[in-house]
C-alpha cells in the first residue's frame, strides 16, 4: 500500500529494551531450502485480500463484523480467474483482545481459502495509514478517499511504550505457533513497509523517530517468529530505495532482506522498473515474490507485469481485489486532492462489488497465464 509521496528516515539507534535470546531460534532458510520449498509451489498469483465489507484489518477479523459469507463469495471469484494465493493482514489488537476468537476465525478463513485452492500469506505488522488503531466498531469510510480507515499495527502509542513489547512478542509467538505446521498457510509476512512514514495523510500526528523504534522490533519479530519453528517461510518486503548494492542499502532494508527466508518486494512503477528490481534481488539466490503491485495510472498493470513475472517465476500479489469499504479504486492523492466521483481509471481493484470484472481483459489474462499452473 505504498504511497509515492511518503518519506523514509532511518537510524542505527539501538533500543536497549529489546535484547532477546536467540539461542532457540531456527535458522534463516538457506538458498537450497528456500528454493526446494518454492519448487513445490505453483506459480503464485493472487491479491492482497480484504473483504469488500471491511474497512480495515480489525473490521475483517473482529467477531461482530467477521463476514465469512462475503469471504467465501469473493474467494470464489478469485478461484474463478485462477488465483491461488492471497495476502491477508492481521492486527496485534485482535490478539490482545480475543486471541482464541482470532484463531478460530483464522481457521475458518483458511478452511474457506483452502476449499477454493488458495494459500494464505499472513501479515503480522503494518506501518501504513492511521497510527492510532482502536478495537471495536470501526469508522465509516470518508467519501472518495483511498484507504481512509486502514490502521497501523502496532499503533504509535505502542511503538513508544516499550513495556508493551512483551505483548507484541506474545502475539507473534502464539499466532505463528498456533499455525506453524499448517500447510494451508503460504508464509508469514512479518512487517509491511516498516519504514513507511505515511506522508500527508497523517503527517501532523506521526512521530519522526518511527523508523528508529521499528528497526529493533522488526529484527526481534523475526527472532520471535523463528523461535516457534514454523514450516512456512518468513519474510518482510522492501518497497522503496536502491537495492542494487547491499553496501548502499538502508539498515531497515538490510534487516528485511537478510532475515527473510524468501525475498519479497513492492513495485507500483513501470514494467521496466519492475524487471530491474527483480534482477537486483536475484543476487540473493532465493525465491522472489512481489507482494504489492498494480496501480493502473502509474503504469503498473496486469498486462505489463504478469508476463515479466512469469518469465522470472516471481510470485505476484496485486493490491486490492473487490471494490468496497477500503475505496482503493481512488488514488493515493485522494488524501490531498478532492474527488467527487469515481476516477475514469480505477487505481486498484479487480472486481466490482457485484462480481463483474472491472476490466475483463485483465481477468482473462490472469486466467490464461495461470491456467497451466493450477491443476487443483
Amino acid at each position: 500500500m505504498v504511497c509515492t509521496f511518503f518519506s523514509c528516515k532511518e537510524s542505527n539507534q539501538k533500543n536497549e529494551n529489546l535484547i532477546v535470546d536467540t539461542s532457540g531460534s531456527r535458522d534463516i532458510w538457506s538458498k537450497d531450502k528456500a528454493n526446494a520449498w518454492f519448487g513445490e509451489q505453483p506459480w503464485l498469483v493472487g491479491a492482497n485480500f480484504n473483504p469488500s465489507t471491511a474497512i480495515n484489518q480489525l473490521e475483517m477479523w473482529q467477531e461482530d463484523s467477521f463476514d465469512l459469507e462475503t469471504i467465501d463469495k469473493e474467494l470464489g471469484w478469485a478461484e474463478g480467474i485462477g488465483m491461488n494465493t492471497m495476502r491477508v493482514y492481521l492486527h496485534d489488537l485482535l490478539h490482545k483482545n480475543d486471541p482464541e476468537g482470532l484463531y478460530s476465525r483464522m481457521d475458518k478463513f483458511l478452511e474457506i481459502a483452502d476449499k477454493h485452492g488458495i494459500k494464505t500469506l499472513f501479515v503480522l505488522f503494518d506501518s501504513c495509514w492511521d497510527p492510532f488503531p482502536k478495537a471495536g466498531k470501526q469508522r465509516e469510510p470518508k467519501p472518495h478517499v483511498h484507504n481512509s480507515g486502514w490502521v497501523q499495527s502496532p499503533g504509535q502509542k505502542v511503538l513508544q511504550d516499550s513495556t508493551q513489547y512483551g505483548r507484541l512478542e506474545k502475539y507473534v509467538k502464539e499466532t505463528i505457533g498456533k499455525f506453524k505446521d499448517d500447510d494451508r498457510i503460504l508464509g508469514w509476512d512479518i512487517w509491511n513497509e516498516p519504514d513507511n512514514m505515511t506522508g500527508p495523510s497523517y503527517e501532523d500526528v506521526e512521530i519522526s523517530n518511527k523508523a528508529e523504534l521499528v528497526i529493533p522490533l522488526l529484527k526481534n519479530a523475526f527472532v520471535w517468529a523463528r523461535s516457534v519453528n514454523p514450516i512456512q517461510p518468513l519474510t518482510s518486503g522492501v518497497w522503496v530505495g536502491d537495492w542494487s548494492n547491499p553496501e548502499n542499502m538502508l539498515p531497515m532494508h538490510k534487516i528485511q532482506l537478510e532475515e527473510s527466508d524468501i525475498i519479497t518486494f513492492h513495485n507500483y512503477n513501470t514494467p521496466a522498473d519492475f524487471e530491474k528490481n527483480i534482477k537486483e534481488l536475484q543476487r540473493y539466490g532465493k525465491p522472489i515474490l512481489c507482494t504489492e503491485y498494480m496501480a493502473r495510472p502509474n503504469g503498473s498493470t496486469f498486462q505489463g507485469f504478469l508476463p515479466i513475472a512469469k518469465k522470472y517465476n516471481v510470485g505476484m500479489f496485486n493490491w486490492g481485489f473487490v471494490d468496497g469499504k477500503t475505496q482503493t479504486k481512488y488514488p493515493w492523492d485522494s488524501w490531498t486532492k478532492t474527488y467527487t466521483s469515481v476516477p475514469n481509471i480505477w487505481f486498484h481493484e479487480v472486481f466490482r462489488n457485484d462480481g463483474e470484472p472491472y476490466k475483463k481483459e485483465e481477468t482473462d489474462l490472469i486466467k490464461m497465464l495461470t491456467s497451466e499452473v493450477n491443476k487443483h
